[in-house]
């Protein structure tokens, strides 16, 4: 017969597991039964603090089961935790199910009553059955209570309780090479599970780097020496005598209430990394060093190693619970170096991120006694230590809510990224404005702004010798920025060269040169940079016989702005003149350069003027020196035919029928065809069938051609920098006729002879004047070839006509207000996209 004792009503709900037997606990021990545990004394309470399993015997609830012959220390007392444990039978332990030590365990609280008697009944002993087993592991308080302690329930008390640690003082601790050496410690350690398996397999031997055993961090090390000793102590003492995990956490929060944030937890991580490194150091020598062997003996090393296969998964799942610790570490710190000067807690993103920075700081220590009671269990339990599921769900939930705190501290830090570069930009922006209004004796701080400020590289690069250079090469001397994207063409490069190379031809060597090119790509830093850019950029600067910037991530943001807004880069690449003291004299000087070339040296505005000033409507100023055939038919005397369009067939009547008119004057004509702006596969066309047929003379290079209507448009921009119209301005009048005739579909054509007689009109009414040629033959023998055929061109022309003025949409400040050539009308605007593949 069996008798027992009724639990009290009353204690009941606060009972967790029973004891083992009295059985169990002497095979689990391996030691004789202490006296004072005396099976089966039925009707009597047990001497001492733990009752062995036994008929008739009240268990005291606040026993855990491998806390035998004693009540649970004094100092964990304060960390033990509210969580009840349902009561479950008693049961027969056999050592396999014991419950693991390694495990962080929430102790029950009991409190000091004396139960009262109550009926009794009879409680079967039972073997604990697997499904029993998942049960008791389920009943883990470090698993489902830890679980909900941030249901939504609890988060703002959780969140008050966490706050309520911090009591900062001020002081200031740089932890970064504190977390680089926690960082080497976790990389070293457990490099894989045959590295320590296996002795012929090493772990990482690269040197610590020196400047961590810098004096300021030597220094900062042995002010938190001893309070990282504690907490290691803390975190090994609480991990295997069994504790509440929050409490623990919220106690290692207490330590070191005085700390910022980030340094609360480079102290705690690196007081994990001591525990850990020295558990692996003495595991991954203990094969070839007999004072690691002794040392990895006492801990049950070699039994454990012995079946490293089978616990890979739960070092696996300790490593990314490490990684994922030492990344939300890494990222908090970023948070704490984020310049002040630029950003302020006010902001947003940054506020955000400092309210769930104490949340997430507390689960990363959380995440440390997890590991730490991983490793502890180990030492103490062996190979009995064998990870259950739900330690390994724990692991992984653990490694999981980490790893959303960092992605979303990531978003935040990005943000803040994102602003403080913006304030950056600005800030360089209202700078460059302010340094461009400043008077300087040299180029040097201008230059150092636009192009490079820091000292650490060479920015340039010699076009010449293909060797990187400092910015002192261009100290007081005369410097053109040539600015453009990574599209700029190769006519615009090939006539820029040539006028490059005639400059130096003139003045002898570079130091004698009269100024200086420098390419600064501008691109949109928005749009990522490729192999296929590089290369492209890689081509372009090896043409250059410039100096070039060496890549175009040296030119900061700000500089891209200033360029768009104030220099009014858009596509088309523009040349900015920069004095010997870094003052603008000329936003862009390119058009100068396509008309005159160095003749427009020093490139200013004055300069600009005094050369238009002496300028007149001429032959020579449309052709230059592009073709040196038509100057020499010039000296000889002979009239001058330029012609352009696309219209082939137009063409041939036109060309044959100047020929045949200039044959009945008795005049010598020279016919050179011009092609359009921007010639495609169709001008080529056209200029190979003029060949054949021996219609006219044509420029073969379409360099020329391009060279031709692009000098036209720099007369056109360069009129209109200095505020010229058709209405006060004759050139700029005939200029936009001939740019007219080029946005038309028919053809044109220009006579000309000398400087001083020319005419232009529309192909067709060209044609059908010249076709008329008996009509006026008399009066161009009495005024002179040129000004008759100009004076029929009056005649036949009407007031009906329909011209179109195209320019480059990209093409720098485009006027409002375009008045027509004809008849002086202001012309409507359209914005057309045109693509042609021809």
């Amino acid at each position: 017969m069996t008798t027992t004792k009724q639990t009290p009503a009353n204690l009941q709900p606060l009972l967790g597991n029973p004891a083992p037997s009295a059985t169990a606990m002497q095979q689990l021990l391996g030691n004789p039964t202490p006296a004072n545990l005396q099976p089966h004394m039925t009707g009597q309470h047990t001497p001492g603090t733990v009752q062995p399993h036994m008929t008739g015997q009240q268990t005291p609830g606040n026993v855990q089961p491998y806390m035998v012959g004693q009540h649970a220390p004094t100092d964990l007392q304060p960390y033990m935790g509210n969580h009840q444990t349902p009561a479950q039978p008693h049961m027969v332990i056999n050592r396999n199910r014991l419950p693991q030590m390694g495990i962080m365990q929430t102790p029950i609280h009991v409190p000091q009553t004396q139960p009262q008697p109550q009926p009794q009944q009879t409680v079967p002993v039972v073997n604990m059955q697997p499904q029993t087993a998942s049960r008791q592991a389920l009943m883990n308080p470090m698993t489902r209570g830890d679980r909900l302690m941030f249901s939504s329930s609890d988060d703002n008390v959780m969140a008050k309780q966490i706050q309520a640690t911090h009591v900062p003082d001020g002081r200031e601790i740089d932890v970064k090479p504190l977390l680089f050496v926690v960082e080497d410690i976790f990389k070293r350690a457990v490099p894989s599970i045959d590295a320590i398996s296996d002795p012929d397999v090493q772990a990482p031997t690269e040197a610590l780097e020196e400047k961590t055993y810098q004096s300021n961090f030597i220094g900062m090390l042995e002010a938190l020496a001893y309070l990282i000793d504690r907490i290691s102590c803390e975190i090994t003492c609480k991990c295997s005598g069994g504790g509440d995990a929050h409490a623990t956490a919220i106690s290692i929060l207490n330590m070191l209430t005085s700390y910022s944030w980030e340094a609360k937890l480079a102290i705690a991580i690196s007081a994990f990394a001591v525990n850990y490194g020295e558990f692996w150091l003495v595991a991954q020598s203990y094969n070839t060093n007999q004072l690691s062997k002794a040392v990895a003996i006492l801990k049950q090393l070699p039994e454990i190693l012995e079946n490293s296969s089978m616990l890979k998964p739960q070092f696996d799942a300790v490593k990314n619970l490490i990684k994922a610790m030492v990344d939300i570490s890494k990222c908090i710190v970023e948070f704490r170096e984020l310049p002040s000067h630029y950003i302020s807690p006010d902001v947003e993103a940054l506020s955000t991120a400092f309210g769930h920075i104490p949340v997430a700081v507390y689960w990363t220590i959380r995440s440390i006694l997890a590991c730490s009671s991983q490793i502890t269990g180990l030492t103490l339990l062996g190979r009995e230590h064998m990870v259950s599921t739900t330690e390994a769900w724990e692991l992984s939930s653990l490694a999981h809510k980490l790893s959303n705190m960092h992605n979303h501290l990531k978003t935040q830090l990005a943000i803040c990224y994102k602003y403080i570069d913006e304030k950056k930009h600005i800030e360089g922006y209202q700078n460059l404005l302010h340094l461009f209004e400043m008077a300087h004796v040299d180029n040097m701080r201008i230059l150092r702004a636009l192009i490079y400020q820091k000292d650490d590289l060479l920015p340039l690069v010699d076009g010449a010798t293909k060797k990187r250079v400092n910015l002192e090469v261009l100290r007081r001397k005369n410097v053109l920025l040539l600015i453009s994207d990574l599209d700029i063409s190769q006519e615009e490069l090939s006539i820029l060269e040539q006028i490059y190379n005639e400059a130096r031809q003139q003045h002898g060597t570079r130091h004698e040169s009269l100024y200086e090119v420098v390419w600064l790509p501008i691109l949109d830093p928005a749009i990522p940079w490729t192999e296929t850019k590089q290369q492209q950029f890689e081509n372009l600067q090896t043409s250059m016989p410039w100096y070039t910037v060496h890549h175009p991530s040296l030119i900061d943001r700000a500089v891209i702005k200033f360029t768009k807004e104030v220099w009014h880069f858009q596509k088309k690449p523009i040349l900015v003149v920069l004095d010997p003291h870094g003052r603008v004299v000329c936003p862009n000087a390119l058009h100068m350069m396509w008309i005159w070339g160095s003749m427009a040296f020093p490139f200013t505005t004055a300069k600009e003027e005094a050369l238009w000033r002496e300028e007149t409507w001429r032959i020579e100023l449309l052709v230059d020196s592009i073709d040196p055939v038509i100057l020499n038919w010039m000296n000889e005397g002979r009239y001058i035919c330029l012609y352009g369009g696309e219209d082939i067939e137009w063409i041939r009547r036109f060309t044959k029928t100047a020929n045949t008119v200039a044959q009945a004057a008795g005049i010598s004509l020279g016919m050179v065809y011009v092609g359009k702006s921007n010639p495609k596969e169709r001008v080529r066309r056209n200029i190979a069938t003029i060949t054949v047929e021996k219609l006219s003379n044509c420029w073969q290079d379409l360099t020329s051609i391009w060279y031709f209507w692009v000098r036209l448009e720099s007369m056109w921009h360069s009129k209109n920098q200095l505020g010229r119209t058709v209405e006060n301005d004759h050139i700029m009048h005939e200029i936009m006729t001939m740019l007219s005739f080029d946005g038309s579909d028919g053809g044109w054509a220009v006579f000309a002879r000398g400087s001083a007689e020319l005419t232009r009109a529309k192909g067709g009414l060209f044609l059908t004047c010249l076709q008329e040629y008996d009509l006026w033959k008399e009066d161009a023998r009495q005024k002179g070839f040129v000004p008759a055929l100009q004076d029929h061109l009056k005649q036949l022309h009407t007031p009906h006509h329909c011209n179109r003025f195209v320019l480059p949409g990209t093409a720098g400040n485009i006027p409002e207000k375009v008045v027509c050539s004809e008849c002086g009308r202001s012309m409507q605007r359209y914005i057309m996209y045109q693509c042609c593949d021809e």
